[in-house]
């Protein structure tokens, strides 16, 4: 069976937001809610959006800001700037203007016990002004329709984008997720309220959570545990990339499953700053 993807591409744009205010939802990940009149014409419909956010300077708090020339992204010629990709949780109208929330993790922790890496040390300490500039999405991706049943494999760096997926899934579609987090400080994350206020988005699914602490291997044997012989499945993971190679070897050479019923996507690489996601997963089998 093949799914069809209704998809559309959009205008890139540069916009700078400011923070309004922000949410520990767990000890390792903070929701940042950002305004700024230029949001208002940010698209983010479907489940993987990605934005490209470019935060200030580490050592001098200058933000060195991308620009636009004839309709592409021109990264500043001097300064240091400093980019990361997030999936946008949720853009809603408020009566003070548009409101984008964003939930970032805090990768690691420096010897001083801060979070390591400058992104996750903004997030720690972001204030309401600060400002920053969000770029893109360059494009929508919706759920596919015709599925019954929805896979999700996520760790923390895809659990915004997890919640989307479960949030647009037709109310009929059976949902299974499988969570690769840290340990459990990471249940607060998966228990907490949405963004309106509502139920967490995992409260609608069947969750298997598993810890990192526990040892490795874990996500590949519980995608192997699923019964995926559904012809209206569609899985999707997201993660770092060198745990997802044997679960996507395991789906599309294994099972056979074809691209449009798997999508397997690196969001980070242990030891590799800022990957660039649209590179193959794995290297020696690409799509």
């Amino acid at each position: 069976m093949t799914f069809e993807r209704t998809g559309s591409r959009h205008d890139m744009a540069a916009r700078r937001a400011r923070v309004a205010r922000t949410v520990r939802l767990a000890p390792s990940v903070v929701r940042v809610t950002f305004t700024g009149d230029e949001l208002s014409g940010l698209p983010a419909h479907g489940p993987e959006d990605h934005v490209k956010v470019f935060f200030p300077d580490p050592a001098t708090g200058e933000l060195h800001a991308p620009r636009m020339v004839d309709g592409a992204l021109q990264r500043p010629t001097s300064g240091v700037s400093v980019s990361r990709d997030y999936t946008p949780r949720t853009l809603r109208l408020t009566a003070n203007g548009t409101e984008l929330d964003l939930e970032l993790v805090l990768h690691g922790v420096a010897h001083d016990g801060a979070p390591a890496g400058p992104a996750s040390s903004w997030a720690a300490s972001a204030a309401e002004g600060d400002e920053l500039v969000v770029a893109g999405p360059r494009g929508s991706r919706g759920v596919p329709a015709g599925i019954d049943r929805l896979v999700l494999v996520a760790d923390e760096t895809a659990m915004p984008a997890a919640a989307r997926w479960i949030e647009q899934a037709p109310d009929d579609v059976a949902l299974t997720v499988i969570l690769d987090l840290a340990d459990d400080d990471a249940d607060a994350y998966v228990d907490a309220p949405a963004p309106d206020g509502g139920p967490s988005p995992f409260a609608r699914a069947s969750v298997e959570r598993l810890y990192r602490a526990d040892g490795p291997g874990q996500v590949d044997e519980a995608v192997r545990s699923l019964d995926l012989s559904g012809e209206a499945t569609y899985v999707w993971a997201a993660g770092e990339a060198t745990t997802l190679i044997a679960v996507r070897r395991y789906l599309r050479h294994e099972l056979g499953l074809g691209a449009e019923r798997v999508k397997v996507d690196g969001y980070w690489k242990r030891g590799v700053t800022n990957r660039d996601h649209h590179e193959p997963l794995d290297p020696s089998d690409p799509d």
